[in-house]
This record gives structure tokens, sequence and C-alpha cells, in this order.
């Protein structure tokens, strides 16, 4: 086992042979550019302090940690923490990468913000950072998506931005990204892309990563003060993979502790229907701009794929946690579509908490796991709220729509 998981990437932005830089010359001096700039303000004290003072007093940070006593009880096993990154201004943890890259382009002079979305979260969040920033906004974002999450399509117009659908390939977040990528080719000069996930290009994978480690020092401090000790397994969803491994990271040196990732198992294992790339499928190439574990045909093209939570709903993981799976460190397993709304609904009425389908993913395999775990704590990333599924639920689960609902407490994921 390396010991120096967490100090990767390497100089030329690789995690092991993950990673790195695949694009067009006319991108590589501003991927430098943009590498130096992050590696400068990184050190400087004026602009950490400026970013912490806007998580702490805008985004509202530290979030909580909440035992879930109820859940617990029910399943008689693990005792079930969630990290409440839901609780976030603009309801997940998307917002503390925008502040972070958006204060980055205001440093480097760059008026004009781009970025991509899919299930709206990060479009919401850099429109938000946009706003506050006085930065001017434009956010790609498939159709599909666009219909799926109507209502995150209203706040970022609401907050200044311009919303550009997407109408090629899948129409949904892979899509969004290659139109952002070409806006940016052609906007170099004056234009920042604020990439929301940990993938793409060198430095994005480390920087996305950088912003989001604040979820999982703070989880570290505050398990440690309310229990004493160091949890034994930690799940996070895993679409690129910014909220995983914002949490992930301050634990890779910690081998007692299990690291799960829970991909997008949607409704099979045929190409199309499932965004899990390590269930079938999945092999080593390259999309937009990294290299990584990719779902692809025989003839390398990149696979159509589903998920009923559009932030999963895309063909690569991030390189680290590639990397992570290689070296044996995490784990990476896959939940269905069915499983992860029945989780949804089961924590809703034993906990109160309507979760982000995306969440719901990775709460389904930690509830599926507890029974057999007694006595060890079982840490989630409640990354995002279900605000913005409530369609999306409504469409799936159409017995709720109904006047009188029965309520069945007795769910156990399948």
């Amino acid at each position: 086992m390396n010991e120096q998981l967490a100090a990767q990437p390497d100089a030329s932005g690789h995690y092991g042979p993950y990673g790195g830089r695949f694009v067009p010359e006319i991108l590589m001096s501003p991927l430098d550019d943009l590498e130096k700039a992050y590696r400068t303000a990184r050190q400087d004290p004026a602009f950490q302090t400026e970013l912490d003072r806007l998580l702490k007093d805008y985004a509202g940070r530290p979030t909580p940690l909440y035992h879930a006593r109820r859940l617990s009880a029910k399943y008689g096993g693990a005792e079930i923490y969630f990290k409440r990154e839901d609780l976030l201004h603009t309801g997940a943890h998307k917002i503390n990468n925008a502040l972070g890259q958006a204060l980055l382009a205001k440093r480097m002079s760059k008026q004009r913000v781009i970025a991509e979305t899919g299930a709206g979260q990060h479009g919401v969040a850099t429109a938000t950072a946009c706003a506050l920033l006085g930065l001017d906004c434009v956010v790609y974002m498939g159709e599909e998506d666009m219909r799926r999450q109507k209502l995150n399509v209203f706040r970022m117009r609401m907050l200044g931005a311009k919303v550009v659908g997407v109408t090629n390939g899948s129409r949904t977040l892979k899509d969004a990204i290659s139109e952002a990528m070409r806006d940016w080719v052609t906007n170099i000069d004056d234009t920042f892309y604020v990439l929301g996930s940990a993938l793409g290009a060198h430095p994005y994978p480390m920087m996305v990563r950088d912003f989001h480690r604040v979820i999982g020092v703070e989880a570290r401090a505050q398990l440690l003060a309310a229990t004493g000790r160091l949890p034994d397994s930690i799940f996070a969803c895993v679409g690129g993979g910014s909220n995983a491994i914002g949490i992930f990271h301050p634990f890779l040196n910690d081998r007692a502790v299990k690291l799960v990732g829970v991909e997008a198992g949607g409704t099979g294992n045929g190409q199309g229907q499932h965004a899990a790339r390590y269930q079938t499928g999945g092999s080593p190439g390259v999309l937009h701009g990294c290299f990584s574990m990719l779902l692809q045909n025989d003839d390398g093209q990149v696979s159509l794929t589903h998920s009923v939570s559009a932030g999963l709903d895309y063909a690569m993981i991030g390189p680290e946690h590639a990397f992570l799976h290689d070296e044996g460190r995490a784990e990476y397993v896959s939940c269905t579509d069915a499983r992860a709304l029945k989780a949804a609904v089961e924590i809703s009425r034993i906990e109160g908490l309507i979760p982000a389908l995306e969440t719901a993913h990775c709460v389904a395999e930690a509830l599926d796991r507890a029974p057999s775990a007694p006595g060890q704590i079982f840490l989630i990333n409640l990354s995002g709220r279900g605000d913005k599924d409530i369609d999306i639920y409504r469409e799936n689960l159409p017995e709720l729509e109904q006047d009188v609902v029965t309520n069945d407490l007795n769910y156990r994921p399948a």
C-alpha cells in the first residue's frame, strides 16, 4: 500500500497512470496558466482567508455531523452518521468548489465565467458565486437534464446566469461539458471555465478535490469529538466524484477506514442502462481531456449512460478515484435506480431528510451493510438535499400523489 496516497497527483498531473492532459494544443497554455495561478493562490494567506470567510459566513460552514439515531436503531447494526452538506447555501457541496474557482477567476482578471451542469447544483452554485463576485456567468446544460431539473434552471436564471441548452448526443452532462470546452477554446482570453467535478484535464481534478477537502477535514474532527474514534466506513456517491474525493481524501492514509464509492447502477447491465464504470463496459480511455476509467464500446466510442439522478449520469470516473480503485484503497460498487428511490423514501420517513437522488445511492448501500456491522460507525456524505429532485420523485413514486398513502416503514434495501 502506497503510504503517500494523499500526495497525488505527480508534477504532470497523474494519479498513477490516470489523469494528465489530453487537450488541443490551444488549451495547453491556458491550463499551464491556470495551474500556476492556483498554486500561487493556494500559498497566499489572503486568498485562503477570503475563501474561508465566504465558506463560513456565506455558504454556512462548518456543516453539522448528524447522528441518525432512529435509522441506526431500526437497522440494528452500525451507528450511522451524516455529514450534512445538504445544509450548505444552494443545497449541496458544490458551493465549496464554485466559490474557490470564482475567486480564482477574479484573481486572474477573468470577467466571464462558464460552467457545465448535470443535476443543476453546480450550475446554481456557480451562478451564485458569480452573482456574489460580480462576474458574468454562462451555464451549459443538456436539454434532457433541463427537463429533469426545471427548478434549478429557473434558479440559475434568477441569479443572472445565461443557461444554454445542449441538444447533442444524450443531451446530458457529457454533452454539456463538451459544449463548455468548445466555448472555452473560442474565448480563452477573457473566460474562466469553472469545472464542477474532479475530472477533466490537470489541474482540475486536483483543484476540485482541494476545494472539497474541507468536507473530510471537518468530518474527521467532528467524529473524533463525538465518538473518540474514526469511522469504520465512509460512503459517498460517485459520478465524476467531487463530493466523494472531498470526504475520502483526509482519510486516505488511515488504512482501517474503508472508503466506499457508489456509482449509478441504473436499470440493468447493458450499454446505456447505467453509469457505473466498474459494473460492465468500463475500460481505460480518454474523455474531456482526462485519462481514466470510461464506459465505451468495443470501437472506443463513449457509451450512452443512464441514471435516475442527473448528477451521476456520466461516462467517466475521476482519475483519482480510478487510482484509488487500482491501489485497493477504495471500493466502488453500484446501486440501481430502484434501490436509490427506496432508500430516499426510507430516510425521509425515518429521519425527516429528503436527500438528493445522487446521495440516495450511497445511503442505500450503507443501509444494506448496516445490519451486519454491529458496533461499527458508518459515515455517509449527505452531499445534497432533494428539493431539485421532487419532480423526478413524483415521476417515479406515483403512489405518493394519492391522498391516502400507506407508510411502509418495514422497508430494507434489496
